[in-house]
C-alpha cells in the first residue's frame, strides 16, 4: 500500500472513532481563589459552556442576584466549552476536575472607539493627565508651566492655573476630590482648588524635580490632608495640605527617588535609582524595611489595591456618601474588598528589564521575579480587582501577568515604538496603552487581542488615564493637545 494512502486511511479511521465517541460527563469541583469549595462534586456534560457554568455556580452559592464569574482550569481561563478546553490543553479527567472561579465586575465599561475632543490650550508638551476620583473632572500638567482643569461636559478648558516657574511634571487628586497638588522641575509643589482653579498655597522643600505624588488613603483620614512626594534630590517628604508644612522627610536613598505609593496598611513605599525599594511607617517616618533585588534603576511601583485607594469613597458611578464618617467607612469597605483578606501586594519595574512581586508586610523576599521584557520597564499597573498586572516597556510591547502569583499570561504586540504608559478600565476587562509611535491601543484581557487602534495624536503620547467611571480616556503628549476618547 502506498504511504500516502496509508496515512489517509489512518486519518479517516481516527475521524470515525472520534465521531462515534459520545460527549461524556466530567466530574468537577468548583473552588474559589482562596481554595474554598462551592458545593459537592458534580457530574457536568463536556459540552457545558461558560454561561451554563455561571448559572450552575450561582445556584450552588445561593446568589439572589446572578453574578458573572470567570473560570480557570489549571490556571488557563475557560473561553470555549469544557470539552474543547480539556482537549486543547490536554487536561486529565481521571480525578475530579478542579474549576477555580473568580467573580467579575457586575458593570461593564464600554470600549472607547473614537476621539470626541481635541483640546488645544497648552503651549508645550502635555506631561501628566489625571481624572478626579469621581471621574467628573480632569486636570493636566504641561511643559508650559500651567495646570489646567477641563470641563468634561463642554470639553473645554475650565481653569488655567499659573504659579509654577518650570515644567509641571505631575498632578495628583486627593481621594476625596477636594484638592489637586502639582509638582514641577524646580521641586516646588502647588495646591489647587479644582472647582475655582484658585491656588491654596505652595509647599517648598525639595531642591530638584518632583517625580511622583501620592495621597494618604481616604479610609485613614477624611477630609484628606496629608500627601507624600518623591524627588530627584534623593528624598521623599510628607506634607500637611492645610498648613503646607513638611511633616517629615524620608531620607535613606542615595540616588533620585522615582516613584512613591501610600499603601492602605499605613506604609509608604518609595523606589529609587539606587536599585532599592524602601518601606516607611506613615505615622512616624521611620524606615520599616528595604526591598533589594533589582540590578538597576527602579522606575515604577504599583499596589494591588491602588484603584480603591485612588477612588476613595467613590464607587464606579462616581457617587459617594455625603457625610464624612460614612464616606470614610465606604472607603474602608472598598479597600478591604480590594484586598480580599490578603496582604497588600506591590509590583516594581526596573531598568534591568525585570519586575518583582512583593508582599512587603509579610516578607522582604519577593514572591516572584517577572522576566520577559527585552528593554527597560516604564510603568506597571495592577487591575482594579487586583487580579492582573500590566507592564509597559521600551521593547514596544505591553505584557499581562497574573497579579497574585506573578506568572506570565500574554504579550500584547502592535506598537512600533516604546510604550510609555498604560491604564485600566474600572471593570478590569480592558487596558489602554500610549506610545512614542503617536497612537493609543485598546487591549481586551479576555480575548488577549487588540480591541481597537486609536490614532490621532501628531507626536509621541506621554500620558494616558482612564476615568474611574469608565466613560472617557484622556491622553496627552508632545503635540501639546489633550484628547478625550469615548465610546
Amino acid at each position: 500500500m502506498p504511504p500516502s494512502e496509508n496515512r489517509w486511511t489512518k486519518k479517516r479511521k481516527a475521524e470515525e472513532e472520534a465521531a462515534v465517541v459520545p460527549a461524556a460527563n466530567v466530574v468537577v469541583q468548583f473552588q474559589s481563589d482562596a481554595g474554598e469549595k462551592a458545593g459537592p462534586q458534580l457530574s457536568v456534560p463536556q459540552d457545558a459552556t461558560v454561561k451554563q457554568l455561571n448559572l450552575l455556580l450561582n445556584q450552588l452559592l445561593d446568589n439572589e442576584e446572578k453574578l458573572p464569574y470567570s473560570f480557570f482550569v489549571e490556571e488557563q481561563e475557560l473561553a470555549s466549552s469544557l470539552g474543547e478546553h480539556l482537549q486543547k490543553n490536554k487536561v486529565s479527567v481521571e480525578a475530579a476536575l478542579r474549576i477555580v472561579y473568580q467573580p467579575q465586575a457586575i458593570f461593564r465599561v464600554r470600549p472607547v472607539s473614537r476621539c470626541t475632543a481635541s483640546m488645544p490650550g497648552h503651549a508645550e508638551a502635555v506631561l501628566s493627565v489625571n481624572f478626579s476620583p469621581d471621574g467628573r473632572q480632569l486636570a493636566s500638567g504641561s511643559g508650559d508651566t500651567t495646570v489646567r482643569f477641563w470641563d468634561l461636559g463642554t470639553q473645554l478648558p475650565a481653569h488655567t492655573c499659573q504659579a509654577h516657574k518650570n515644567w509641571v511634571q505631575c498632578v495628583s487628586w486627593s481621594p476625596d476630590a477636594a484638592m489637586v497638588v502639582s509638582g514641577d522641575q524646580n521641586g516646588v509643589l502647588w495646591l489647587w482648588q479644582p472647582k475655582t482653579g484658585e491656588t491654596i498655597g505652595a509647599c517648598r522643600g525639595h531642591s530638584k524635580v518632583i517625580m511622583s505624588i501620592a495621597w494618604e488613603p481616604a479610609h485613614m483620614e477624611l477630609p484628606c490632608r496629608r500627601f507624600v512626594t518623591a524627588s530627584q534630590d534623593s528624598t521623599a517628604k510628607v506634607w500637611d495640605a492645610n498648613t503646607r508644612r513638611c511633616l517629615f522627610t524620608l531620607s535613606g536613598h542615595t540616588r533620585p527617588v522615582t516613584c512613591v505609593k501610600w499603601g492602605g496598611d499605613g506604609f509608604i513605599h518609595t523606589s529609587s535609582r539606587d536599585g532599592s525599594i524602601m518601606v516607611w511607617d506613615a505615622k512616624t517616618g521611620a524606615r520599616a524595611q528595604t526591598l533589594q533585588g533589582h540590578g538597576h534603576w527602579v522606575n515604577t511601583l504599583a499596589l494591588s489595591a491602588e484603584y480603591a485607594l485612588r477612588t476613595g469613597p467613590f464607587d464606579h458611578t462616581g457617587t459617594a456618601p455625603s457625610h464624612p464618617a460614612e464616606a470614610k467607612q465606604a472607603a474602608l469597605q472598598r479597600y478591604e474588598t480590594a484586598c480580599g483578606g490578603a496582604p497588600e501586594r506591590l509590583v516594581s519595574g526596573s531598568d534591568d528589564f525585570t519586575m518583582f512581586l512583593w508582599e512587603p508586610s509579610v516578607s522582604k523576599k519577593p514572591l516572584q521575579r517577572l522576566t520577559g521584557h527585552m528593554q527597560l520597564i516604564n510603568q506597571v499597573q495592577f487591575s482594579p480587582d487586583g487580579r492582573w498586572i500590566v507592564s509597559a516597556s521600551f521593547d514596544k510591547s505591553v505584557k499581562l501577568w497574573d497579579g497574585v502569583k506573578g506568572t506570565f499570561i500574554t504579550t500584547f504586540r502592535g506598537h512600533v515604538r516604546p510604550v510609555y504608559q498604560v491604564s485600566w478600565s474600572s471593570d478590569s476587562r480592558l487596558v489602554v496603552s500610549g506610545s512614542s509611535d503617536s497612537t493609543l491601543k485598546l487591549w481586551n484581557v479576555h480575548t488577549r487581542k487588540v480591541q481597537c487602534d486609536l490614532p490621532g495624536h501628531a507626536d509621541e503620547v506621554f500620558t494616558v488615564d482612564w476615568s474611574p467611571d469608565g466613560a472617557s480616556i484622556a491622553s496627552g503628549g508632545k503635540d501639546q493637545v489633550l484628547k478625550l476618547w469615548r465610546h
